[in-house]
């Protein structure tokens, strides 16, 4: 019995990991951000499926995410339909995803004038824009876990949040 409690004592140990090992972790991220290759898109957003979600002091755009396009992958990954209206009607549509755990978007294509996609080349980026900000803040990665389902998502878009961003003390549908 003695000897199990002085092992248990002893436990495992956490050793930060050496620069080696920072280093391969980086260059497998890469290779699989390499492989992730999506070829299939969904369909070309319809006004009917689009709900709007609020970035702030917007400008001239107005932001909303087609709930149809919502999916969560087993990779973790969210991934939607951004719809960004101009206020003369003009839509810059793209295919995005989030990444929760590291704050990173990345851009699988982009709308086109005749409702169809252009594959785009980009890699995971650090979430530098605001509308993107603010669906892994609030709709999408609460606390930077993702969702789990795409209902939840839509849920969260319809409330105008995720209740969790708010935090888990925090009063459902009260303003922020």
């Amino acid at each position: 019995m003695l000897l199990a409690l002085l092992a248990a004592a002893c436990g495992p140990r956490t050793v930060p990991p050496s620069d080696w090992e920072i280093a391969n972790e980086s260059n497998l991220r890469r290779e699989q951000a390499a492989a992730e290759v999506v070829t299939q898109f969904p369909a070309y957003p319809r006004n009917s499926n689009l709900l709007e979600f609020s970035v702030g002091a917007s400008g001239e755009f107005r932001f909303f995410v087609d709930k149809s396009s919502l999916s969560v992958g087993g990779d973790g990954i969210v991934r939607y339909v951004l719809v960004a209206r101009s206020s003369s009607g003009v839509d810059n549509v793209s295919y995005e995803g989030l990444r929760c755990e590291s704050a990173e978007v990345r851009r699988y294509a982009a709308g086109e004038k005749d409702a169809t996609w252009r594959a785009s080349t980009g890699t995971w980026q650090p979430i530098a824009l605001r509308w993107n900000r603010v669906l892994h803040r609030e709709y999408f990665c609460p606390q930077n876990i993702a969702i789990r389902r795409a209902d939840e998502g839509v849920r969260a878009l319809e409330a105008g949040g995720h209740p969790f961003s708010r935090g888990f003390a925090a009063e459902p549908n009260r303003p922020r």
